[in-house]
């Protein structure tokens, strides 16, 4: 990996595209202006609608007191030169649906929104958030043929902040006390670590029994299936954009923090050529590093079989673009 910082405007004024206006995206726009991070362009295939949300964050700039500039387009022109592309375009769960039922439908969307925004910020750091999360990822670094370092899914953080929630209700403790370490797939076999989850630095597993674990466990795997039921009309988007935000804080401040993200593997873990969940830190390079955890041979069980899971999508995923291109 480069040691130079990969950002065009590092000294200037950062700019971060987000490639869907939807709730998730709209949101993740709303958290970076207002946290005074970068200018945002908020894309999106429905004319006027990332134009009025634009303008809609603009007129509250007096209000949330930073003066960043918010841009709504449908052309790819306008994404020109960012630092970061955040691509969250796709179609949303439906109660019912699992993450892997919208393989079909989202593949050729996110792709596609890939390769566009590569013609116009062939030097930005691209953040997949699109389910199936890490199937999409592999996808994107695929199409754009980017080093490793510059692709990276959002899911670990939501997924550990999940479980955090659960953790923190369960005990009755102050959320910021815990904190928690969820690794694998964006999906049923997640995997979460209890030996590496604590409250103020003590384990979990000292102050909660086994069935009580591994019921938080099973909460936190059907996080977003539990919210997606109760909403009826939709998914999650506050927390996931809330997520994606703290990679994008940590990727432009330089802050190498270590956030569980899917990142590409070339044998950490035992793992070969998959995105999947680990630890990572993040900085100004995107994926400065991967963290190896010293793992039981249960855990290691657990991710490998994690790990299948999301292999067999991908080659899922490349039998369908074969079929396309026939």
């Amino acid at each position: 990996m480069s040691n130079s910082p990969s950002f065009s405007k590092i000294s200037c004024l950062p700019r971060v595209t987000v490639i869907g206006a939807g709730k998730v995206g709209s949101t993740l726009a709303q958290r970076i202006v207002e946290k005074n991070l970068a200018d945002v362009v908020l894309l999106d295939i429905v004319p006027g609608m990332p134009q009025g949300l634009a303008l809609d964050l603009m007129e509250a700039r007096g209000i949330e007191l930073h003066n960043r500039q918010i841009i709504g387009t449908n052309d790819y022109a306008d994404t020109a030169e960012s630092d970061i592309v955040v691509i969250t375009a796709g179609f949303p769960r439906k109660p019912g649906m699992t993450r892997d039922d919208l393989l079909l439908t989202n593949a050729k969307i996110v792709v596609e929104a890939a390769k566009k925004a590569l013609v116009h910020s062939p030097h930005a750091i691209y953040i997949v958030v699109t389910n199936p999360l890490d199937v999409m990822t592999y996808l994107v670094w695929q199409a754009t043929g980017l080093p490793r370092d510059r692709i990276l899914g959002m899911a670990g953080v939501l997924d550990s902040s999940r479980f955090e929630a659960f953790i923190a209700m369960e005990l009755g403790v102050c959320h910021q006390d815990v904190k928690a370490m969820v690794l694998g797939s964006h999906g049923d076999l997640m995997v979460p670590f209890p030996r590496y989850s604590t409250v103020n630095g003590i384990p979990i597993t000292e102050l909660l029994d086994t069935d009580t674990i591994r019921r938080l466990v099973e909460r936190t795997r059907n996080g977003g299936a539990e919210i997606v039921e109760l909403m009826q009309t939709g998914g999650a988007f506050f927390a996931p954009a809330s997520s994606t935000c703290i990679m994008v804080e940590s990727i432009l401040l330089n802050q190498s923090r270590l956030l569980p993200a899917a990142a590409y593997l070339e044998g950490e873990y035992g793992l070969k050529d998959i995105f999947i969940g680990v630890p990572c830190r993040l900085g100004w390079n995107g994926l400065e590093s991967i963290v190896e955890l010293s793992l039981t041979d249960e855990e290691i069980s657990a991710l490998h079989a994690s790990a299948q899971a999301v292999r067999k999508q991908i080659d899922r995923a490349q039998e369908i673009f074969a079929g396309m291109r026939r």
